[in-house]
């Protein structure tokens, strides 16, 4: 298994992504390729879960649009994953709040981590 991971590590070009978790509210830009012609989206949503190690991580991110919610699944190593952008630091207990999909108006809400700023 190591040996695996070794020749992975050679072979794969890590994408250099800031660092984020479960909680945070974040912007994922990626390519998308229609025809000939190739363009990149936006979806700003709020990260539900990390899973994974080295090629195989993947993060879902959640977003309401209109009334209904959507989840996307991103893999961290894709090529199609242009940026991602940090809005939002959450505070959230658990790496996995997947009891944010039930929640609808102000229980939908996840505070925000108080940052200390040095002077």
């Amino acid at each position: 298994m190591n040996i695996i991971n070794e020749i992975q590590k050679e072979i794969t070009t890590v994408n250099e992504m800031p660092s984020f978790s479960s909680g945070d509210t974040i912007a994922v830009s990626y390519k998308i390729k229609e025809g000939n012609k190739e363009r990149i989206q936006q979806f700003q949503g709020v990260v539900i879960q990390r899973r994974g190690t080295g090629m195989t991580e993947t993060f879902t991110v959640r977003k309401m649009s209109g009334n209904v919610g959507v989840e996307r699944i991103f893999p961290i190593s894709s090529p199609f994953l242009d940026s991602i952008k940090i809005l939002k630091e959450g505070s959230v207990r658990r790496a996995r709040i997947f009891y944010f999909r039930e929640r609808t108006g102000k229980s939908a809400r996840i505070r925000e981590k108080r940052r200390v700023i040095k002077s």
